[in-house]
């Protein structure tokens, strides 16, 4: 269909009138827009367990959308993506390119650029220069070689050319080393200040190809080589008048915007969001890109305020999220892979490929190599400086819209881009390994400190996660009731869960808040959540025998667990506390309910899986009211209940409430549950099923234990603590009957503030028969499970313990079966698991 460019209107009359939508600008925006948001999203999961950045997804999108697939339909592209619609969605998309590079220059610190030292810069200028000279090399293959490569001006094509193969692109290195954990390692951290350098040596390299480029339209007018002088010095003018006029007036708004005022004038994020768009005309006027504006704009706004964090939170998810993959798929749009064509097409991409990769690595490998760096660090730092993706792709749009590149060169070079990113996570994770340093494998579970001779000079160390302000309460009111007031010290680390997501500000946070790849604890405090986090704790820790170290952890989802973990084995930890991922508040049909994520449900039942250490993890429905600042001279007595089936999480379980006992405001009230002493029959057994779904069934440890020595076990530990505690904390002992019934009985009868559980993973006889129960929250086990629950009316708040053994194994799935008992017989635990 030919349409008349003059004659396009935005909007049509609808369909009922005759009109077709998809002939009207707007309507087949939209289409257009939520075809490549839906293709790269869709990309971006399947690409997510190879740890590729979203920019891959998006660019290979644009590409499944274009000429190279899906658009060798023409009447698909003709109707999709018509040519006359091509500039109503480059405008878009080039709207949120220049938010984006505003983002970037907001986020880069040109202090601590400056602070990198001479090392940073050395690999920079090293990971710069070789790969510019080898891009100059491949131009001259590529002007003799690629048709109508030689009809553009010799000096705007090497320094494309150059441009192209030397950019680092930052924010996706970034990405790369936080999925790593590496961002803060000593080659994260070298990575980021080099990758820095070279950031703002691209963009000056950028502005002087665009000044050098002009129009770049074959057989238009000579042109001046003053004229790209001009450009240059209008450029370096712009850049002063905005660090000497600009930057004085955007601190004194940031200023305005900060807490100091209790209202933020929106006047003022306005004017910041218009001076974006006025830099980028002021650029684009002076003959550079507008980019470049929005960048340099970006950089004079005051680092690490209110006002900065204010402007990304404002802009950023609409901008990264919505308008940027607009942008990278229409480069896929532009790139057709057809042309691409025979031996010497593709012998020319292994080229540009291998002289990109080589002239990188190996002058990165050099450079560091004599800043005394180890090898594999230095191969590693040189496979991560060859990062490409987002920003090569804005240059080579700009090389494109230039006419510098013509359609095949354009092809070759997003190739090359491509592959240089998407072979760096695989590189960097199969020849880089960092040394992680554990602490000794000691106090893993709370008996181990009571096991100990001179229980009394040792320090029990307790690891507590929260999500936010609103866990803190509960937490220190569990710490508060652990804390023994006559034997061992108490140290607590806390540690602010945060997750990791695709915003990039979350990459600044991340910096603040790592070393070597982890959480690490000797940190100003920043940010109003953090502040109020570590505020809550730091009052606790005034308390005497408390100490109370912060912090925060800010991971993807998937891989948080390993930040816990590393953090309970380097600070040997005995048991990590973690919130349950729901919470109540108030009583009855009035409670509300917060619920953070599935996402976080999984973050615990990975913990218990690969903790070092014990772990407790609780439902939380109030613990001792909600008070804000607990401690031990609270005249209210609390009321915690501990019940006892048998079994090592049990015991762990027992030895958490013998500590609680030891509390003046606690009182612990023991409940053990004991079989009928006419019990017979028939006998249940445990065994693995592979047919059961680990999302809705218990899983129970498949170690072999003996039950007659567990029984011994069980019997001795209620012993002593009945001798030690007699007087002080209560006991009872209840005949099993219907045991879910009796649980919930005393869940529901409002005696106690909190109830504590074994997770129960080997089952005593009493709760097998709880195996084939439909689990709603199966990593808390059966008893935990049944009071955790919304539907069964509980009011006290549940903290559910898993003991720390290595000899436990692996846990499965398992199936009911009734046996026939037989008298004298000695059961393993591969019977009853």
């Amino acid at each position: 269909m030919t349409v008349n460019i003059t004659s396009i209107q935005t909007s049509s009359n609808g369909a009922w009138q005759g009109d077709n939508p998809l002939d009207f600008a707007f309507p087949l925006l939209i289409i257009q827009t939520t075809l490549i948001l839906a293709v790269s999203r869709f990309l971006a999961f399947l690409l997510k367990p190879l740890r590729q950045p979203k920019v891959i997804a998006e660019i290979v999108g644009g590409i499944l959308l274009g000429p190279s697939a899906l658009g060798r339909n023409a009447a698909y592209l003709h109707r999709i993506f018509p040519s006359w619609s091509t500039p109503i969605l480059e405008s878009v998309a080039s709207i949120g390119l220049l938010f984006f590079l505003f983002l970037v220059g907001l986020e880069l610190d040109l202090g601590s650029v400056r602070r990198s030292g001479r090392r940073a810069l050395g690999i920079a200028l090293a990971g710069i220069s070789l790969p510019f000279l080898c891009g100059i090399g491949v131009a001259f293959v590529l002007r003799k070689t690629v048709d109508g490569a030689d009809k553009v001006g010799y000096g705007q094509f090497l320094v494309f050319m150059g441009v192209a193969l030397s950019i680092t692109a930052f924010p996706v290195l970034a990405r790369i080393l936080a999925e790593l954990k590496l961002l803060t390692t000593q080659v994260g951290q070298t990575a980021m200040a080099a990758a820095a350098f070279n950031d703002v040596a691209a963009w000056i390299l950028l502005a002087l190809a665009v000044a050098l480029a002009g129009n770049g339209a074959e057989g238009g007018p000579h042109k001046s080589p003053l004229i790209s002088l001009w450009v240059l010095l209008s450029g370096f003018g712009f850049v002063v008048f905005m660090m000497v006029a600009v930057r004085p007036a955007m601190r004194w708004v940031a200023r305005r915007c900060s807490s100091e005022h209790d209202v933020v004038d929106e006047a003022y994020i306005v004017l910041t969001l218009a001076g974006v768009l006025v830099s980028g005309f002021m650029t684009d006027l002076i003959g550079i890109h507008s980019i470049f504006g929005a960048f340099v704009f970006g950089l004079t706004i005051p680092k690490g305020g209110e006002f900065a964090e204010r402007l990304i939170e404002r802009i950023e998810d609409f901008v990264t999220g919505l308008l940027l993959p607009l942008y990278f798929a229409s480069s896929g749009l532009k790139t057709d892979v057809t042309k691409i064509k025979g031996a010497k097409a593709w012998g020319l991409l292994t080229l540009v490929i291998t002289t990109a990769c080589a002239g990188k690595i190996f002058g990165t490998f050099v450079a560091a190599l004599m800043f005394a760096i180890p090898a594999r660090e230095a191969i590693t730092l040189g496979v991560l400086m060859n990062t490409k993706g987002l920003v090569e792709l804005i240059v080579l749009n700009i090389g494109k819209e230039k006419k510098v590149l013509n359609d095949e060169m354009f092809a070759i070079l997003v190739l090359m881009a491509l592959f240089t990113t998407f072979i760096t996570t695989p590189t960097v994770m199969a020849i880089y390994k960092p040394a992680r340093a554990n602490g000794a494998p000691t106090h893993r579970k709370l008996r181990d400190l009571s096991n100990n001779e001179d229980s009394s000079k040792d320090e029990l160390r307790i690891l507590a996660c929260l999500h936010g302000p609103g866990n803190a309460p509960s937490l220190i009111s569990l710490i508060e009731s652990i804390r023994s007031t006559k034997n061992s010290m108490l140290k607590l680390f806390v540690m602010h869960l945060v997750e990791l997501t695709e915003r990039s500000s979350s990459i600044v946070m991340v910096q603040r808040a790592r070393k070597n790849g982890f959480p690490f604890f000797n940190l100003p405090r920043r940010g109003e959540g953090h502040d109020r986090v570590a505020g809550a704790f730091q009052a606790y820790s005034q308390l005497g025998r408390v100490t109370v170290r912060p912090t925060t952890a800010i991971s993807a989802l998937s891989s948080m667990h390993e930040d816990i973990c590393h953090v309970a084995e380097e600070k040997r930890v005995a048991m990590i506390a973690l919130p349950f991922h729901r919470s109540w508040r108030g009583e009855g049909d009035e409670a509300v309910e917060d619920n953070v994520g599935h996402g976080w449900r999984g973050v615990n039942q990975r913990v218990l899986k690969h903790a070092p250490c014990s772990v407790a993890v609780l439902v939380d429905r109030g613990f001792w009211g909600g008070s804000e600042s607990p401690g031990p001279d609270m005249s209210t007595v609390q009321r915690v209940c501990v019940l006892f089936f048998g079994g090592p999480d049990d015991r762990e379980a027992l030895e958490l409430g013998g500590r609680m006992a030891e509390h003046p405001v606690v009182k612990v009230t023991v409940m053990r549950f004991v079989e009928r002493p006419d019990a017979g029959g028939n006998e249940i057994t445990l065994r693995p099923s592979l047919s059961k779904s680990r999302e809705k069934s218990y899983s129970f440890s498949i170690a072999q234990m003996n039950r007659e020595k567990e029984k011994e076990l069980d019997d001795r530990v209620v012993e002593e603590f009945q001798a030690r505690w007699d007087g002080t904390a209560g006991y009872t002992e209840t005949v099993v009957g219907n045991v879910v019934e009796q649980v919930l009985e005393i869940g529901r009868s409002k005696d106690f503030d909190l109830m504590v559980v074994g997770k129960g993973r080997f089952p005593s006889p009493m709760l097998a028969d709880l195996a084939d129960r439909p689990a709603e929250h199966p990593e808390l086990g059966p008893v935990g499970d049944v009071l955790a629950s919304s539907s069964h009316g509980v009011a006290c708040s549940v903290l559910v313990i898993q003991q720390h053994d290595l000899g436990y194994g692996e846990e499965s799935p398992v199936s009911k079966v009734e046996s026939s008992s037989e008298p004298n017989k000695s059961k393993e635990i591969d019977d009853i698991v």
